[in-house]
């Protein structure tokens, strides 16, 4: 998603912005490392949760500072971003009138710099007038870590579902066998623990709450698949789920770390998956 290093956009000092890339933050798509839902994720930086969402333009300033731009032209974004992921250069240049604030800082990770300008730094306290945005730390297992984890099973989904033998399923009403394979890739130990069956029960209970008593806008999401599948995202308190609705899911717990926890489709599942499709935001 990272742009050309040559557009600009004004900062708030009225400096240029060289723009490194972009994201978007809307109830259907934000980036899940900032919050389990669309508001937790805007509360991350300090904005109201409107139901059109924003778009997060990621740059420089002339003198090399992290700037955070934020607008409320969420298909200037959306377009950008698919030029530039199909490799086409696209000149992200939002009009004033769309800037609903510049923060200082990025809230993610950036690997790429502008060219010519020297290298990225936080603004100046006296420039930037409130603490800068900084990326969740990752390093340690935890929340951030945990929502990371199950973005790059729903990215490489038949990788993660060839690592697991049909005997390592879960059944959704027992969740017995729930062995699990690490984030890592590395393969589990075999034994069946207490943890991941308690866990992955009250996964599914709190997913199946979430039928009967919709949560927080953002909290369910649901994403193309091949064929007439989709590809379902529900996260909650201390848990994450990734799921296809022709097959199977899985789940990470902040209290197993690097854990993959498979649950086959059983007689329950099939159900549950439907439902929270049905009551899932999906993107425009």
């Amino acid at each position: 998603m990272a742009g050309t290093g040559e557009n600009a956009v004004a900062a708030e000092d009225d400096d240029a912005l060289y723009v490194l890339t972009a994201v978007l933050l809307t109830p259907a798509q934000f980036p899940s490392v900032l919050g389990d839902d669309y508001p937790e994720a805007c509360a991350a930086l300090d904005l109201a949760p409107l139901a059109d969402g924003y778009g997060l333009v990621l740059g420089q300033d002339s003198d090399g500072a992290r700037w955070t731009v934020v607008i409320d032209d969420v298909s200037l974004v959306a377009v950008a971003i698919a030029s530039w992921d199909c490799g086409i250069e696209y000149e992200l240049s939002p009009d004033e009138r769309t800037v609903v604030a510049a923060l200082p800082g990025w809230p993610l990770a950036v690997a790429v710099a502008a060219p010519g300008v020297p290298a990225p730094h936080d603004p100046k306290p006296e420039v930037a007038e409130r603490p800068p945005l900084a990326p969740p730390d990752t390093s340690v297992w935890g929340p951030a870590q945990r929502r990371l984890g199950a973005d790059e099973i729903a990215l490489q989904w038949a990788v993660w579902r060839e690592q697991i033998p049909e005997d390592q399923f879960a059944d959704p009403g027992s969740a017995e066998g729930a062995e699990g394979a690490s984030i890592a890739s590395e393969e589990a130990d075999g034994e069946t623990k207490t943890g991941p069956r308690d866990g992955i029960r009250r996964v599914l209970a709190e997913a199946h709450a979430y039928v009967e008593k919709p949560p927080p806008l953002g909290r369910v999401r649901s994403s193309f698949a091949p064929g007439d599948a989709r590809t379902l995202r529900a996260d909650g308190p201390g848990w994450s789920m990734v799921a296809r609705t022709d097959d199977i899911a899985f789940v990470l717990l902040d209290e197993e770390p690097g854990e993959v926890l498979p649950i086959g489709r059983g007689a329950q599942l099939p159900g549950l998956l439907e439902a929270l499709d049905k009551m899932a935001v999906r993107p425009a």
